[in-house]
C-alpha cells in the first residue's frame, strides 16, 4: 500500500495541498478544548483517577491526529486519525464496563471482544462508504446508549445519554458532508468535529463525577 498517496474524502478539500481543509483542521480544537477542560477538572478532584487521565490524553490525541489527517491528507496520515479514535472507543467501553457496571475483569474483557467482533462484522457486511463512512461508528453509538441506559440511575447515566445524542447529531453531519457539497461548498464535516468534541467531553465528565461501582470479586 502506498501510504503517501493523497486522499480526498471531504467536501472542503479541493486539492492535495496542506491547508486545503482549514475549517476541518481548525475545528479539531474542539477535542483539545474538551481535553483541557476535563484535565483542569481532573486536577481539581481530590483523587487522582489515572484511568480517566488516560481517556483525557486520548481525547487530546484524537484532536492532534485528526488535525494531521486533515492537513497532510494521505493514507498514512489517516492512521493518526483512526487509531486514537479506536483506542478511545475500546478503552472507554472497557472502563465503563468495569467502573459503572462493576463487571469482573474477565467479563468486561469478554464483552469487549464481543463488541470488537460485532464491529468488524458490521464493517464486513455494510458496503464501504455507506453513510459517507459514518456507519463504522454506529456500533460505538449503540454501545454509548446501552451504557447510558444501564447507568441511568447513576450520575454518569444522564451525561452518557447526552453524549450519545450529541454524537448522533454529529454523525448526521459527518454523513451528509459530501451530499451537501453542491449547496454548501464548505461541507458539514467541521460540525462533526465540533459536536464530537462536546460529546467526548460529556463522556469524560461522566467519568469524572461518577464514583466507581464495586467491581465483581469473581473472575468469571
Amino acid at each position: 500500500m502506498d501510504w503517501s498517496r493523497p486522499v480526498d474524502l471531504y467536501c472542503e478539500r479541493t486539492d492535495p495541498s496542506f491547508w486545503a481543509e482549514p475549517v476541518n483542521a481548525i475545528t479539531n480544537a474542539a477535542f483539545l478544548i474538551a481535553a483541557a477542560v476535563a484535565f483542569i477538572q481532573w486536577r481539581r478532584s481530590e483523587a487522582r483517577d489515572w484511568p480517566v487521565l488516560g481517556l483525557i490524553a486520548l481525547t487530546a490525541a484524537i484532536g492532534i491526529g485528526s488535525f494531521i489527517f486533515h492537513t497532510v491528507a494521505t493514507r498514512g496520515a489517516a492512521l493518526f486519525d483512526t487509531i486514537p479514535i479506536a483506542v478511545f472507543i475500546y478503552g472507554y467501553l472497557f472502563f465503563a464496563l468495569r467502573r459503572y457496571l462493576g463487571l469482573s475483569l474477565v467479563m468486561a474483557a469478554a464483552l469487549l471482544v464481543a463488541f470488537l467482533a460485532a464491529t468488524y462484522a458490521e464493517a464486513a457486511v455494510v458496503p464501504r462508504g455507506a453513510l459517507n463512512g459514518s456507519h463504522a461508528y454506529l456500533p460505538a453509538l449503540a454501545a454509548t446508549f446501552a451504557i447510558g441506559l444501564l447507568t441511568l440511575k447513576r450520575r454518569a447515566g444522564p451525561l452518557i445519554i447526552a453524549a450519545g445524542v450529541t454524537i448522533a447529531v454529529s454523525l448526521t453531519f459527518r454523513s451528509i458532508d459530501m451530499a451537501a457539497c453542491e449547496s454548501f461548498p464548505l461541507g458539514t464535516h467541521f460540525l462533526w468535529h465540533s459536536l464530537n468534541g462536546l460529546g467526548l467531553y460529556l463522556l469524560l465528565r461522566a467519568a469524572l463525577v461518577d464514583k466507581a461501582a464495586t467491581p465483581a470479586t469473581n473472575v468469571a
